[in-house]
C-alpha cells in the first residue's frame, strides 16, 4: 500500500467530515493499495476510517496477495459480499463512491438501515488531483509514447490510405508499447475533423484533406492523450487560417499556466482568440480535461470551473474549430503544473504541416 496517499485521503475526509468512505473503482484502488482489479459485475471495495483501518473486500478469484496494514475480506460467487461489507462499516454516514452501482448500494442500506450513504468520492479526487514524482514521470514516460506514435502515424499518410487503416497503426503501435488497453485513435478526414469524436471509417483520403488524429492510451496505467491536425498535398488559404487561430488558442491558453490561476482562465483565454477570430461558434466544447490514471478526471478546463491551479496537476489544452460539411481542426497538448508555471508533456511540434 502506498501510505502517504493514504494517509491524504484520510486528511481530506477529515476535511470533508467523512468518518467512513468506501473505494470501488478500479483507478483509486489501484492509486491507493497497488491492487489492479477490473472487477466487471463483481463486487470490489476499499474501506478506510478515520482510524486507520484499511479493509479490502474482493473475490477470490481476484487473487489479492496479503501485504502489510491492509485486512483483506474475500467472498466466492455465491456468497453475499454485499453483507460482508455491511458488517464492517460503521452507523451514520459513509461516503459511497459517485459511481458505485445501485444494485450494491441498494443492498448495503437494505442491511444496514442505520447507515447513510453520502456522496464520497470527494477526497480521494482531491489526492488524485495532485500527481506525486513518480506519477509524474509515469505520464512524462506515456506522453513520450505517444509523441513516437503520432510521427508514425503522420509519416504513415500516403495516397489512398483509409482512416480505419491509419487508426489500426496507431492501436498496433500502442500494443507494441505495451500499452494496459487500445486506448482510442480518433482519425478524422477531411468533413469528418468537423466531428470531434469521429469513429474511424473507411473513408479514403483524398488531396486537399485535413486530418485530424486524436490518440492516446494508458502506458502502466497512465494516460497519455495528444491531438495534431495536418494537410494532405495542398492547403488552402481557409484551412491554413483556421489552423493557425487554433495554434494560437492552444498556445494562448498554455501561457497562462501557473499556480493560482483559475481553470476557467485557460478556456475564457483560448476561446477568445478563437471568437476574436470569428470562428467563436464552431468552437463547440471546453477547452480540456485533467487527466491521470483515467483519461477523463476533475477538474474540466472550462469556463465555469473556479478550481484553482496547484503543482502537480495534469490537464488537457485542447480547442478546435470544427466547420460543418468541411474540414476541422484541433491541436491538444497535455500540460504538468509546476512550482511557477508548466511543463508541457508532449514535444511533437504544432507547426503547419503539409504531407506530400
Amino acid at each position: 500500500m502506498n501510505q502517504q496517499r493514504l494517509n491524504k485521503v484520510r486528511e481530506n475526509m477529515k476535511q470533508a467530515g467523512l468518518h467512513q468512505i468506501i473505494v470501488t473503482e478500479t483507478e483509486p484502488v489501484y492509486y491507493l493499495t497497488g491492487i489492479w482489479v477490473a472487477p466487471m459485475e463483481r463486487m470490489m471495495a476499499v474501506y478506510l476510517d478515520d482510524t486507520g483501518r484499511t479493509i479490502f473486500f474482493g473475490n477470490k478469484l481476484f487473487g489479492i496477495q496479503p501485504q502489510e496494514g491492509l485486512e483483506i475480506q474475500e467472498h466466492t460467487d455465491t456468497d453475499d459480499p454485499v453483507e460482508q461489507l455491511a458488517k464492517a462499516v460503521l452507523p451514520g454516514e459513509l461516503g459511497i463512491d459517485e459511481t458505485w452501482s445501485s444494485r450494491f448500494l441498494i443492498g448495503l442500506m437494505q442491511h444496514r438501515p442505520d447507515v447513510k450513504p453520502v456522496m464520497g468520492s470527494l477526497p480521494v479526487e482531491q489526492a488524485t488531483m495532485y500527481k506525486d514524482q513518480e506519477e509524474r514521470q509515469l505520464m512524462r514516460n506515456a506522453s513520450g509514447i505517444n509523441d513516437a506514435c503520432m510521427d508514425m502515424v503522420i509519416h504513415s499518410v500516403k495516397e489512398k490510405i483509409t482512416e480505419k487503416e491509419l487508426a489500426s497503426k496507431v492501436e498496433n503501435f500502442f500494443k507494441e508499447h505495451d500499452c494496459n488497453s487500445l486506448g482510442f485513435s480518433i482519425v478524422g478526414m477531411g468533413a469528418n475533423g468537423a466531428d470531434p469524436h469521429h469513429d474511424a471509417d473507411a473513408t479514403v483520403l483524398k488531396e486537399g484533406d485535413s486530418i485530424v488524429f486524436d490518440i492516446g492510451a494508458p502506458f502502466q496505467h497512465y494516460w497519455c492523450d495528444m491531438t495534431r491536425t495536418v494537410f494532405y498535398k495542398t492547403v488552402t488559404e481557409e484551412q491554413r487560417e483556421v489552423y493557425e487561430t487554433v495554434r494560437r488558442a492552444n498556445e494562448a491558453a498554455i501561457a497562462l499556466i501557473k499556480p493560482g490561476v483559475a481553470f476557467k482562465e485557460f478556456d475564457l483565454a483560448a476561446r477568445k482568440v478563437i471568437e476574436e477570430a470569428g470562428y467563436g461558434e464552431y468552437f463547440t466544447h471546453r477547452t480540456g480535461h485533467s487527466i491521470g490514471m483515467k483519461e477523463h478526471e476533475k477538474p474540466p478546463v472550462a469556463s465555469d470551473c473556479e478550481v484553482i491551479v496547484r503543482p502537480g496537476m495534469v490537464f488537457s489544452i485542447e480547442p478546435g474549430i470544427y466547420l460543418p460539411g468541411k474540414f476541422g481542426v484541433r491541436i491538444e497538448d497535455l500540460v504538468l503544473v509546476t512550482e511557477d508555471g508548466c511543463e508541457v508533456l508532449n514535444k511533437y511540434p504544432k507547426d503547419l504541416i503539409v504531407v506530400k
